[in-house]
């Protein structure tokens, strides 16, 4: 199945999206849950083109994934990713599975007008870092695609969100580390995501995973108790 592509117009919106605020509601100061509780929209020029000038070594018995190449869940892809001129490195991305989520799940936060309008998705990815050199404390390069082409960047949480524990890549994330985490994907206007993409520019034909997404739980239904007659009455 091929994977859908990106508009070039969609992704260059990207650049100037705003932050995605969710405000805790427990206790504590606004300007606590603010500093605390942020969620931050990464930009389309969060990484550089791999190309050939490229000074990110790669490892001889490490091959690139092809550009362009459609993977499903539980496929590996390997990139170069290079965060800024001055570090990069090879990273092994799997995109493990998605599940859809609920607006409910996020009860517990204060959520502007759009975002409770979305629609969550929770995303399993596995990074590993086969390349040469460290690099860290960036977000992990993926992003989910929505049914009209839209990228979707990951919400990076200033606090734990256990439904799906988003974690960005360790600030010393070095040659051989492997870091599981959970992407928290915001589909707009009750949006359907319809894949998951590495794609650090605009000129870069990405690598895109599709698979099942698998629903939410169903809720157990609550069965009322009943009431015991009296045998006497």
């Amino acid at each position: 199945m091929n994977g859908p592509r990106i508009r070039s117009t969609r992704v260059a919106a990207l650049t100037v999206a705003s932050a995605l605020v969710l405000a805790s509601c427990g206790g504590g100061s606004a300007e606590e849950a603010e500093s605390t509780s942020q969620a931050e929209t990464p930009t389309a020029s969060v990484s550089v083109s791999p190309s050939p000038s490229s000074t990110v070594s790669v490892p001889t018995a490490v091959a690139l994934t092809d550009v362009g190449a459609d993977l499903s869940f539980g496929d590996s892809a390997t990139v170069i990713h290079e965060p800024d001129q001055k570090s990069g490195t090879v990273l092994e991305l799997t995109v493990r599975s998605a599940t859809k989520g609920s607006i409910k799940d996020f009860s517990s936060f204060i959520l502007d007008k759009d975002t409770k309008n979305a629609t969550p998705y929770y995303v399993d990815v596995t990074v590993e870092n086969v390349g040469e050199s460290r690099v860290g404390g960036t977000a992990v390069p993926l992003w989910g695609v929505d049914a009209r082409n839209t990228l979707l960047p990951p919400a990076v949480f200033g606090m734990t969100f256990q439904r799906c524990e988003s974690d960005q890549l360790p600030k010393k994330f070095a040659p051989g580390d492997r870091l599981k985490t959970c992407l928290v994907y915001f589909a707009p206007d009750k949006g359907t995501m319809e894949s998951v993409s590495y794609r650090p520019n605009q000129q870069f034909d990405p690598i895109v995973w599709t698979g099942e997404i698998a629903e939410p739980k169903a809720e157990p239904k609550k069965t009322k108790k009943k009431s015991k007659k009296n045998k006497n009455g």
